[in-house]
């Protein structure tokens, strides 16, 4: 087996061959860092690799192996993290230059559960400054270029996850969404992401543990991957309220559920408060709706009407966000990201009125998307307008959408997303084809709250029709797969 090939197998396979000791696990942590350093010039996706903490525990796992020593679900298996969330021992920035120098001496629980069950971190990977754009670029590391083109972004804010995870440079990561963050960028790069319900997984490092809009996130390439990395980061955690007296679901079980979706209604609609979407989006969103009516599903067209939800979005984040980070501001301005800085003055002026008045529209708004579900058991919707921007693209410039500019790259670009931050719904973006310029395109599910479950067993049956994880981008020195 080349290191090309190992670079794509499945955790879910990997684990096992581990297990069955047909594959070392020093030997593919060595694998895995040479091919992280490999397509680092030209992707940048990682701001901290963690090369030699990585291969002595990749040792220590080998050895477990030999001894034959028990051994957990991801035993072996490397796992980037995103770098908005703690690792204890590894540098963890938030993107920032303020944090350039900043090691955590805590993992966040869903680190910490990662790695009780084998897995091993490899290395962080790049986020805008604090997560707070959709595009992964920050003053302390760069830019992050797509995983299939080099002048279109990699999307954000977990754009460094999710490119690292389509170049086959880890074969699972950790990412963030707190309003598209985890689907903008599968959705770009062409690999799954999945955003699950609020308190599925604990976010006990959250300031606001009751308002939380945030999630801590698998990214893979295929779903029997997100639903083992589920697997392991969900359940309790008494420091995060959202969590408390949550059920835990068979995440594993629902993707290995065979058979076709006889039975399950499905309402469609192709914008949400957006009228521009691209040719390319909406014939792959059709052909993909094809594989559901192949697979037994009744579908349905949403029609209820749907305001457009950046503005909501935006004062009940902006808000938060300048709680948190209102005072580097006034320490630090001039090392920080010019497109952070810009979007936290525009927050500063906002009243106690104005956020209360978010924080009930935030309300309105989970009611009315709860109702969609009185005629449907999944919604399925677009995950962006177009394929991925231009890698220059400016963050308060307008987007071009097939030769027509429309302006407000939230509202125009991803309003999809957002909504399901605030409402708390399980979401996932899944690969459904390609563009004229061979760029990924997405499908969003997304279904009620409590059915994250239901949602993987609805994407593992999607995947088994319209399989994706075979078509990969070139890294220097390979050829496109397809």
């Amino acid at each position: 087996m080349t290191d090309d090939e190992l670079a794509y197998i499945p955790a879910t396979d990997l684990a096992e061959l581990i297990r069955a000791r047909q594959i070392s696990p020093f030997e593919l942590m060595h694998s895995t860092v040479q091919r992280i350093e490999r397509g680092q010039g030209s992707l940048n996706a990682f701001i901290t690799i963690a090369a030699e903490q990585a291969l002595i525990q990749a040792r220590a796992a080998e050895q477990a192996v030999m001894h034959g020593d028990p051994l957990g679900p991801l035993h072996g298996v490397p796992v980037a993290v995103k770098d908005l969330v703690p690792t204890a021992g590894i540098r963890t920035t938030w993107g920032s230059l303020i944090f350039k120098d900043h090691v955590p001496e805590v993992d966040a629980v869903a680190v910490s559960r990662l790695r009780q069950a084998g897995a091993i971190v490899v290395g962080k990977t790049t986020t805008p400054e604090f997560g707070q754009q959709c595009l992964t670029e920050a003053p302390l590391f760069g830019r992050t270029c797509n995983a299939w083109r080099a002048d279109r972004s990699s999307g954000g804010s977990s754009g460094g996850s999710a490119v690292a995870v389509a170049a086959g440079l880890v074969p699972i990561a950790v990412a963030t969404d707190g309003g598209g963050s985890t689907r903008i960028p599968a959705a770009c790069n062409g690999v799954v992401g999945f955003k699950q319900g609020l308190g599925v997984v604990p976010q006990e490092y959250a300031q606001d543990g009751f308002g939380n809009i945030s999630y801590t996130t698998p990214m893979t390439r295929t779903v029997a991957d997100t639903a083992l990395m589920l697997e392991v980061m969900a359940g309790q955690d008494i420091r995060d309220p959202l969590t408390t007296a949550r059920p835990k679901p068979d995440f594993l079980g629902a993707v290995r559920t065979e058979g076709d979706l006889r039975g399950l209604r499905i309402a469609w609609r192709t914008r949400l408060g957006n009228e521009a979407v691209a040719a390319a989006v909406l014939g792959a969103f059709d052909a993909a709706l094809a594989a559901f009516v192949e697979l037994g599903a009744a579908l349905e067209e949403l029609t209820a009407p749907f305001e457009n939800p950046e503005k909501v979005w935006f004062v009940n984040n902006g808000a938060y966000r300048m709680a948190q980070f209102g005072h580097h501001l006034r320490a630090h301005r001039v090392i920080m990201c010019p497109t952070f800085v810009r979007q936290m003055d525009r927050v500063a002026s906002y009243t106690a009125i104005e956020l209360y008045d978010a924080i009930f529209a935030r309300t309105r708004l989970y009611r009315q998307v709860q109702a969609w579900f009185d005629v449907a058991d999944i919604v399925a919707m677009p995950t962006l307008s177009r394929s991925a921007v231009p890698a220059d693209q400016d963050f308060f410039g307008p987007i071009e959408i097939d030769n027509q500019l429309v302006e407000n790259i939230r509202a125009a670009w991803y309003p999809y997303t957002m909504p399901f931050n605030l409402t708390g719904n399980p979401a996932v973006s899944l690969p459904c084809g390609f563009d004229a310029d061979g760029m990924p395109l997405g499908i969003q599910l997304v279904a009620r709250p409590g059915e994250d479950a239901l949602l993987l067993r609805v994407a593992a049956a999607f995947e088994r029709t319209r399989p994706w994880a075979h078509i990969r981008p070139r890294l220097a020195g390979e050829e496109h797969r397809r």
